[in-house]
């Protein structure tokens, strides 16, 4: 993989941290900033809500100007909005830092997408979209957990400090790594927002949206859960985290090959163990022997979905990669942000906490219709273009 990839990686790992380190702050967050659970379980709502809906204008301006240019501005808006988080004095200001840091995720990883399949030959495009995304899954297995454990014993306002000197060394890889001139188009591609027009492509989006954003109903307050139900002191809650990370970590890797190799029955098969594994998580948090081989599988299903999502609205959308990209991010984090908010409105109806992965599931198999519709009318498709 070309070293500008692993650049992409090194800033995703950033970007990824303040993403998901939010869900280890929850208890502390909450009890610090005066909010019940479900109030700060919407500090996940809005980032998410944030990525999908300043994605595509973000992305447009991002557009104008060379990538590592676009990349580097992003990075710089990012470590902004970390800033407010950490000086943020009451709960609507660390709302606003995390939404002003989640208008750049889209755009970042819809270019920085792009860019990472422009660097490689067609049949590695999952494999190199893999490979950046593996910054997210690390910010799982390293930047979680460490950052959960900072905040139980220094406060959690240093972990969105240090997130930000993350962020200030992504930076600098971006901008002294990433080609000055990188192909992210086909040569007269000008679809543009055309591909919103096309069935199967908002079926793509969709598909994004439930198969892997279905997973927050339950991750977003995988911290309670454990505490509450399995009974872990906040040592093993974070040692679960990293045994989570390493399962999205292998199934980031897992995924992209996967994907490059059967792109329809891998995604089918992924879906479906997603599935069943999110179901069993509910017995598994009753059985504390069984959390970490539960908290693996999960990481590794739920992550395994991403690189080949990516790829799949690439190929709906070929002539706008660019585009498509940074509206599949979107719809990442509109997924994230539906989740999380099924979770806390189960939580608010009394849904017991340990029900919650059920509900996860249930998303996941929605995936699952989505993606055989879309197989099905593609099916459809090239019989007609191939019928006499």
């Amino acid at each position: 993989m070309p070293l500008p990839v692993l650049a992409l990686a090194l800033a995703a790992f950033a970007v990824g941290t303040t993403e998901f380190v939010i869900m280890g702050l929850l208890p502390a967050v909450a009890t610090d900033l005066g909010v019940g659970l479900p109030d700060a379980g919407l500090l996940v709502t809005g980032y998410a809500l944030g990525v999908a809906f300043g994605a595509p204008p973000v992305a447009a301006l991002a557009a104008r100007v060379q990538p590592h240019r676009s990349l580097a501005a992003l990075m710089l808006v990012f470590i902004a909005g970390n800033l407010v988080c950490a000086v943020a004095p009451d709960y609507r200001t660390l709302m606003a830092g995390r939404i002003i840091a989640s208008l750049t995720h889209g755009a970042f990883f819809g270019v920085g997408s792009a860019v990472a399949a422009g660097l490689v030959a067609a049949d590695r495009r999952a494999a190199a979209i893999a490979l950046m995304f593996s910054g997210l899954t690390l910010a799982n297995v390293l930047g979680v957990p460490a950052g959960a454990w900072i905040g139980a014993h220094a406060g959690w306002r240093v972990t969105f400090w240090i997130v930000c000197a993350l962020g200030l060394v992504a930076l600098v890889g971006v901008w002294a790594l990433v080609p000055r001139h990188v192909a992210t188009a086909a040569p007269g591609a000008s679809a543009g927002w055309g591909i919103l027009a096309r069935p199967r492509f908002l079926a793509a989006l969709l598909l994004t949206a439930t198969g892997f954003g279905g997973m927050f109903a339950a991750l977003t307050y995988v911290a309670p859960l454990l505490h509450d139900i399995a009974g872990f002191s906040t040592a093993r809650v974070n040692a679960t985290l990293v045994v989570f990370g390493l399962g999205t970590t292998v199934g980031n890797v897992v995924g992209g090959w996967l994907s490059d190799r059967w792109p329809v029955r891998s995604m089918f098969a992924i879906l479906l163990a997603l599935a069943v594994v999110e179901a069993t998580l509910s017995l598994a948090a009753l059985l504390p022997a069984a959390v970490a081989a539960a908290s693996f599988l999960w990481g590794l299903a739920a992550f395994a979905t991403a690189p080949g999502l990516q790829a799949r609205v690439l190929d709906e959308a070929p002539d706008a990669p660019a585009l498509a990209s940074t509206l599949n991010i979107g719809a990442f984090n509109l997924g994230n942000a539906g989740g999380a908010w099924l979770g806390g409105r189960a939580l608010a109806a009394d849904v017991p906490l340990v029900q919650l992965p059920l509900l996860a599931a249930a998303l996941a198999l929605v995936a699952v219709a989505v993606l055989a519709w879309i197989t099905l009318d593609t099916r459809i498709a090239r019989h007609r273009t191939t019928t006499p």
